[in-house]
């Protein structure tokens, strides 16, 4: 059983994750709290594995209680389910791991709950490390995290950052500069607008007479700059 506890100092949006994980047969709801400050010793008495809690809330906020949650050790998974999109990327850096925007639809919950779960798993079993390894994904359900590990490429415009998978492309928060510096272990840049997984080059083709990348799983083939040619066919036997 995966034990929840639940936050929000409104009455009706207590209740009404409390019937959207009554119909969730693996899911055993261990309290409720209505501000931070029970929020954080609540966590510390039932240990859940998951937080469902609002930002705004009297005595102690949500981000607040997040980054005091953070501090337990394992720690739960924090989703925030709230009406305000304007705190997501606060709510990221106090170490949340999904942002849910009220009303909160079933089939949304249910998707980050399923995906915290395994986290937190994967947590217990030793395999989390402490260096970030989700980024910040705008997403039809809200904001989310997407793992470094999943991504292909990551290509700029403008201010924007794409990021192709398997499953698909979504866009991120973070700067291409500040994921690069981050995230080397799992990318290296190819262009001064794109990055591509390490682990998911297959090897250098040329597309309208440019040398470019091929990819695992996407179709896309990012062109190479001349300057860091080398640098790249240098790093091909490594890989």
């Amino acid at each position: 059983m995966i034990k929840v506890l639940i936050v929000d100092d409104e009455s009706l949006a207590r209740i009404r994750l409390q019937r959207l994980l009554g119909k969730k047969s693996d899911i055993e709801l261990v309290g409720e709290a209505r501000n931070g400050l029970e929020a954080v010793q609540m966590a510390h008495q039932y240990l859940p594995d998951i937080v469902l809690m609002d930002v705004r809330m009297p005595e102690m906020d949500g981000l607040e209680a997040a980054r005091q949650i953070a501090k337990m050790i394992p720690p739960p998974a924090v989703i925030f389910c709230t009406a305000f999109e304007d705190f997501a990327l606060r709510a990221f850096d106090a170490k949340a791991f999904a942002y849910l925007l009220k009303p909160i639809k079933d089939n949304e919950l249910d998707a980050a709950l399923q995906r915290a779960a395994s986290a937190t798993r994967a947590q217990l079993n030793g395999q989390t490390p402490s260096h970030r390894r989700h980024l910040c994904s705008r997403t039809h359900n809200g904001l989310e995290l997407v793992a470094a590990e999943h991504i292909r490429l990551l290509q700029a415009d403008q201010k924007y950052v794409t990021a192709y998978t398997a499953e698909g492309e979504t866009l991120l928060s973070d700067t291409l500069k500040d994921i690069e510096k981050e995230f080397s272990q799992f990318f290296v840049r190819v262009h001064r607008s794109a990055l591509v997984a390490r682990d998911a080059i297959e090897g250098l083709t040329y597309a309208e007479g440019h040398l470019a990348v091929k990819l695992r799983d996407i179709a896309i083939q990012p062109i190479v700059s001349r300057r860091l040619e080398p640098k790249l066919r240098q790093l091909l036997p490594q890989l």
